[in-house]
């Protein structure tokens, strides 16, 4: 799958959310062949978290973005079903607590990065604090900035992400970001599902539909999001939703991608290693 018609470009130039599809699923031809590349993929990955995990040189940093009911939760699950947990940690991120608005706005996710040899996974992310707080503007008032920091705030905040990103990557931290990419009506259609299934009804609240009233101000928070944070090193991609399918397909592809070009192996014994090695068999078997 060419992964890269996905991908924002660097710095944004010419970028539109506008122009990218939300139902878009091109390069697989129906449901059934999606859900065998998934399975495929699931294989994949699970191997490459193997190499990863004994390679212990690189930690990988999934960041999932969306409006409410894009499948945040849904692609995380059956993308990641073949991993291994000891692995994998994953961390949700809600309204910040009293605590972590006394810190910068970076500070309740470093603290949530991926070792080496793991695999992180954000749901939602430190760019909530470019994209809830820009559409709630009222909500900076309890981060408690000095007023000189409330100067070209935004500018300020996504210079901030990419130097930290940067940092991430020269330290072998891998950040690959997700903006899964819904439609207005199709939000509405999972909505309504969520009022009229019992076994989804907790999925829905009345800030649900609060927010909703507000999808054009957040459609221009992502889309600068989008464009003034995706790097050469970290970018993002933004993919189609309407289609759960084709979204888990597609997020397990460049996933897959990605960490193969790190040249994972496992780790090679030394001579004297493989010397000791070769005692301590003979010695196993002397013992049987």
């Amino acid at each position: 799958m060419k992964i890269d018609r996905f991908r924002v470009p660097e710095g944004g130039k010419g970028f539109s959310l506008r122009d990218c599809s939300t139902n878009d699923t091109t390069e697989v031809a129906n449901k059934d062949e999606g859900l065998k590349l998934l399975r495929r993929g699931t294989e994949k990955l699970a191997k490459l978290q193997d190499m990863l995990y004994a390679h212990d040189r690189f930690g990988i940093l999934l960041i999932f973005q969306a409006m409410d009911a894009a499948g945040k939760d849904g692609t995380i699950k059956h993308v990641m079903s073949g991993i291994n947990p000891q692995g994998c940690q994953v961390f949700s991120f809600k309204s910040p607590s009293a605590e972590e608005l006394d810190h910068d706005f970076m500070w309740r996710t470093m603290r949530c990065m991926p070792e080496r040899g793991r695999i992180g996974i954000f749901n939602r992310s430190y760019y909530e604090d470019v994209l809830v707080v820009r559409v709630h503007p009222h909500l900076l008032d309890g981060c408690k900035l000095p007023p000189a920091c409330m100067e070209d705030i935004w500018t300020n905040r996504f210079a901030d992400i990419n130097n930290i990103e940067q940092y991430l990557v020269r330290n072998g931290i891998l950040p690959i970001k997700f903006f899964l990419n819904v439609s207005r009506d199709e939000q509405l259609r999972r909505f309504i599902k969520r009022c009229d299934d019992p076994s989804r009804n907790w999925k829905l609240s009345s800030s649900d539909a609060r927010e909703r009233k507000l999808w054009d101000q957040y459609m221009h928070a992502y889309e600068d999001m989008l464009r003034h944070t995706s790097t050469k090193h970290a970018p993002w991609y933004v993919i189609p939703a309407d289609h759960k399918w084709f979204t888990r397909v597609v997020v397990s592809e460049i996933i897959v991608q990605q960490l193969s070009k790190l040249d994972l192996h496992y780790p090679k014994l030394s001579e004297q290693q493989q010397h000791d090695l070769g005692m301590v068999r003979e010695q196993l078997l002397a013992d049987s």
